[in-house]
């Protein structure tokens, strides 16, 4: 079975009794947040676990996403990790819950990828562009990040979705968020330089059949045939 660990380096799985007694703060603040997501995921029947690092986890993701003999991990990598805090200190107070619930309808976005088996994977007839003149490694290097690019624009897509969906009154707000942190610090062609497929979502993404996965699917087709 394939399995994909990203945004973090170390899972520590835990029972659940074991965490409800440990949760810190942070932690609590980050699960009420994305608890609305993950009623969602299982409600929706797909496998979807939490997972709560206990170890320090300096300079990873908070929260990231990880697929394992068949189930979505989604992960909290929050002791010792001061990000964990600085994102919250960036968010606007009365917009904290639809973000981390962005965030995690984000990481849901990955999940539902891996489930489907397409992970990585391009629609039907599309070829990616591969700059000329790169060495075995490096080209190797640049097309696992553009794959990689292309998931987190899915990801961002599904999160914006989300919010559409569930909170159409901050949808501008959010989507102007959105825009801030992926502009901060951008590497142009990074994994996280979503922008060509944000900004396709600046005045929201058409629902299709009420799916939070089908519109961004259509409009990351769209930001794909864009970077031909």
């Amino acid at each position: 079975m394939r399995k994909a660990l990203f945004g973090f380096v170390a899972l520590v799985l835990a029972s659940a009794s074991c965490l409800a007694a440990d949760l810190t703060d942070t932690e609590m603040r980050w699960l009420r947040g994305s608890w609305p997501v993950v009623a969602y995921a299982r409600g929706a029947g797909m496998p979807l676990d939490v997972v709560v690092q206990p170890q320090l986890a300096p300079g990873t993701a908070p929260l990231a996403l990880a697929f394992v003999d068949g189930r979505c991990k989604l992960v909290l990598s929050m002791r010792g990790n001061a990000e964990a805090e600085a994102t919250l200190d960036r968010i606007e107070p009365e917009l904290l819950g639809a973000t981390l619930e962005l965030m995690a309808a984000h990481e849901l976005g990955h999940c539902r990828r891996y489930l489907d088996g397409a992970w990585y994977d391009l629609p039907a007839g599309f070829t990616p562009s591969i700059p000329a003149g790169l060495g075995p490694e490096l080209r190797a290097a640049y097309v696992d990040m553009a794959a990689l690019r292309r998931e987190e624009g899915y990801g961002d897509l599904v999160g914006l979705a989300w919010t559409e969906q569930h909170h159409p009154a901050q949808y501008a707000q959010l989507h102007a968020w959105l825009v801030e942190e992926r502009t901060r610090d951008r590497s142009a062609g990074s994994p996280h330089d979503t922008l060509a497929w944000v900004r396709l979502a600046e005045h929201g993404i058409a629902a299709v059949d009420d799916s939070i996965f089908a519109g961004p699917a259509l409009l990351w087709r769209s930001g794909l045939d864009a970077e031909r």
